[in-house]
């Protein structure tokens, strides 16, 4: 009962604590006090997008004290092994020979020195289930590679799953009480300090009875029932989430095996650089698959854009329609479900006067909600920002792989042109691969007003950017100003653009000053 009233107790607390959050968060009347003290939301919320992060550190610890754990046992049942031997003297042959007789228990699992100790090992429950749990360790960490996320990630998604597998048998694996202890009712006959000295002796007298031993209860569930009821939760909500109805408003297919989806779904909201999970139960019925959005928050609707480079993204190809030359009907595309949105929000390009952003590869996707949201904030919205210029650098491999991303550019400098505000933005493309036909299409059409790859004004650069000339010509543009410098894209690059914000940041307080920003998509 007194338990009962504790988690009631708990409960109680945990309710009043959500309900008077929610109204500090929710309330109209707090909304110019959650304007100025509100900021401090977005560090935390970041931190909490590191949560990938954090999974890796627990997976490397796990597998570090797995390690050391399996070494350990090696080491023990190769001692409890050698205590069997003829060669064995002293205390150490007393407690491996007990258990040989009647009335009494046994302390060393091996109980002979000719049976092979692997052997020994897999005829127990600890030793079947450790295995288990070895096998489902490794198959899970080497899955987990990126290598192999990218080759191909189902086999990622399903071969993750075996965590299930894992935590069912390290639920079980004490149970096979390799490790033994004395038992409380012997430790009150038998004085351990005494009686470890007089070994010959324990059978003889009343002052050292036989020690007698059992296996400790298994524990490891202590451990697993956390985590499990917390997964539990997530699934149930998930999976409310999913029953969730989404519309799909349009559908369009871009070159290069690009589906770009216009979904609705009531009560949702978003925020620039988030994603959502996206599952097609028709496909399959336990996947979800991350997408980051490409609408901007200012939008009716919220959009992805899905390249077919998979099992799972070129099966979503097909159920759309999108191989052939017209799409399928609105009315017969299959079920969708979504969850999110997740991750935190690239809001903070907004507190800098000036920001850069600088994007590589598919790094480019969040970006484009990003792009999306300054048009509606400083071209459309009457409300005043802190930002007054971007600049937007594009380092590409295949420029056709993002076609769609191309078209969303020349959408942006149309409509800023047409509103005066062309300064507002300037962006880089540079294309780092091309072949030898491209090159001479490039050379032929190089006079033209319009980028022949992009069909932009600002003409594609070829080769990566010199971020040296890069930095210095944007400190000289904006002395004395606070300049945010966002990032998506593989570390090599993030590190040489950390060194940049740090080399062209003045030592003078009233100087220019770069802040460095590292997104993780």
């Amino acid at each position: 009962l007194f338990v009962l009233l504790q988690i009631l107790w708990l409960g109680v607390n945990l309710y009043l604590f959500i309900d008077t959050f929610l109204w500090y968060e929710e309330e109209e009347s707090f909304h110019y006090t959650r304007a100025m003290l509100g900021c401090c939301r977005g560090p935390w919320r970041r931190q909490l997008d590191k949560n990938l992060k954090f999974h890796k550190l627990v997976a490397y610890g796990i597998a570090v004290n797995t390690t050391i754990h399996i070494v350990a046992h090696l080491f023990n049942l190769e001692r409890y092994h050698l205590s069997q031997s003829e060669d064995a003297e002293g205390l150490l042959a007393a407690l491996s020979k007990l258990g040989n007789t009647p009335n009494e228990s046994y302390l060393n699992p091996v109980r002979t020195f000719h049976r092979n100790t692997t052997t020994e090992l897999l005829t127990t429950i600890a030793g079947v289930t450790g295995l288990v749990i070895s096998l489902a360790l490794v198959l899970i960490m080497t899955s987990s590679t990126e290598f192999i996320r990218q080759f191909s990630y189902e086999l990622f998604w399903y071969t993750h799953h075996l965590f299930t597998i894992f935590f069912i048998s390290l639920a079980v694996h004490g149970a096979g009480q390799i490790i033994r202890g004395q038992t409380p009712e012997s430790l009150l006959l038998h004085n351990v300090t005494f009686c470890r000295d007089h070994y010959a002796e324990w059978q003889a007298t009343a002052l050292c009875p036989v020690p007698q031993f059992s296996g400790k209860e298994p524990s490891a569930w202590k451990w697993v029932l956390g985590p499990v009821v917390l997964y539990a939760c997530e699934r149930i909500i998930r999976f409310w989430r999913a029953q969730q109805e989404v519309v799909i408003t349009k559908v369009v297919s871009h070159p290069s095996a690009v589906l770009e989806l216009h979904l609705r779904k009531r009560g949702f909201k978003m925020a620039p650089g988030q994603y959502i999970l996206i599952q097609c139960p028709s496909i399959s019925p336990l996947e979800w698959h991350p997408f980051t959005l490409t609408s901007a928050p200012q939008e009716n609707f919220f959009s992805v854009h899905i390249r077919a480079a998979g099992d799972w993204t070129g099966a979503l190809f097909k159920a759309f329609g999108a191989e052939g030359q017209t799409l399928k009907e609105l009315h017969s595309l299959p079920r969708l479900a979504v969850d999110g949105p997740f991750g935190a929000a690239l809001t903070d390009v907004f507190h800098y006067p000036v920001s850069v952003c600088i994007a590589a590869g598919i790094g480019v996707t969040p970006f484009a909600s990003l792009l999306k949201s300054l048009w509606y904030k400083c071209c459309e919205s009457r409300s005043q920002t802190r930002l007054s210029k971007v600049y937007f650098y594009w380092i590409c491999r295949d420029a056709r792989a993002f076609e769609w991303f191309a078209d969303l550019l020349l959408s942006l400098e149309t409509r800023m042109s047409e509103q005066g505000k062309a300064h507002f933005l300037s962006y880089h493309i540079f294309l780092t691969g091309w072949d030898e036909n491209q090159a001479i299409h490039i050379a032929l059409h190089w006079d033209e007003n319009t980028d022949v790859i992009t069909g932009l004004k600002q003409k594609t650069f070829y080769g990566r950017p010199n971020w040296n000339n890069e930095f210095k010509q944007i400190a000289y543009s904006h002395p004395s100003s606070s300049i945010g410098v966002f990032f998506c894209g593989p570390k090599s690059l993030s590190k040489t653009l950390q060194r940049m914000c740090r080399l062209y940041s003045s030592a003078d307080p009233r100087g220019v000053h770069f802040y460095y920003n590292k997104e993780s998509f």
